[in-house]
């Protein structure tokens, strides 16, 4: 059975170093959770150490100038480790081929240019983009345009995928996400579709270990000490956030008010104890705590 704790700071004390979810946790792709933020700031002025951990396709330096797009400060995290991060040295060694394939937004460009400085100095061949028709496989990091678009959409690019046998490089394992007030689909629903007509998606971000082995290694820069058992994963996403830290043996803190937030009652600042554990039971998941909003 999950417990539901009122805060961060009620359990912190158990733990040297957190993986935080942006998305659902952090903002809601519009503007900063002030109360998350708070929290943050006041785990790490106790000496905790805060590493971001997002499923977003796009690298580190993108990310760390949407938080500051965000109003996110500085003082509230230590390092960022994107699924951008972690797929682009799967595309630079060669998982999916040389010529790729995108599926993506205009924003989701610097994927192919914006390397972090340890992938920046690894020699590889150039990756060249080209139409479907020339592509060795794909890389997709959402729709092309997530505000009207769904996996249907893509019937067609994957069904030709999958007669020419291509991998799909996964960038952003998510299924969906809230925009503000808007549900929007993710990369991950494009590669669920190519698994489920029999393609093969490569992942990389949440729940899939390629993003935690890179989140311990920036973390062990700034603290080689912490271990597994000082670690909390936090994040809204029962099947990403959730999941991965139970694959990855670390305790984890699910925030209740985002993705599955209708489940747990009408005050999302307190979800329902019987409603969240009938809940869990059926995910076949419990987190080590919940809460309503990170705080």
């Amino acid at each position: 059975m999950t417990r539901i704790v009122s805060s961060l700071a009620e359990i912190s004390h158990s733990y040297r170093a957190v993986f935080c979810d942006l998305w659902g946790c952090l903002h809601d792709g519009v503007r900063a959770h002030p109360a998350a933020v708070a929290a943050l700031q006041a785990f790490r002025a106790k000496g905790g150490v805060v590493v971001l951990v997002t499923n977003a396709p796009r690298p580190k330096p993108s990310i760390v100038a949407q938080l500051a797009r965000l109003q996110v400060p500085d003082d509230a995290w230590d390092d960022v480790v994107s699924s951008g991060d972690a797929a682009q040295y799967a595309l630079i060694t060669g998982a999916v081929g040389q010529n790729v394939y995108f599926i993506g937004a205009d924003k989701d460009e610097p994927f192919f240019s914006d390397l972090s400085a340890d992938l920046a100095a690894l020699k590889h061949e150039p990756i060249n983009r080209v139409p479907l028709e020339q592509a060795e496989g794909i890389v997709c990091t959402g729709p092309f345009n997530d505000l009207v678009e769904t996996p249907e959409d893509y019937a067609e690019t994957l069904a030709f995928a999958k007669s020419r046998g291509m991998k799909l490089l996964c960038a952003n394992p998510d299924i969906e996400v809230d925009l503000g007030d808007k549900r929007i689909y993710c990369a991950g629903a494009i590669a669920q579709a190519y698994d489920r007509i029999g393609g093969t998606s490569l992942y990389f971000g949440k729940p899939h270990a390629p993003i935690y082995d890179l989140a311990r290694r920036r973390l062990h820069l700034i603290d080689k000490t912490v271990t597994d058992a000082e670690i909390l994963c936090i994040g809204d996403g029962i099947l990403t956030d959730i999941q991965g830290g139970v694959s990855e043996g670390l305790d984890s803190l699910f925030i209740t008010s985002g993705l599955a937030a209708k489940h747990f009652g009408d005050d999302t600042s307190n979800p329902d104890a019987t409603l969240l554990e009938k809940w869990l039971i059926e995910q076949t998941l419990t987190p080590t705590f919940s809460v309503g909003f990170l705080r």
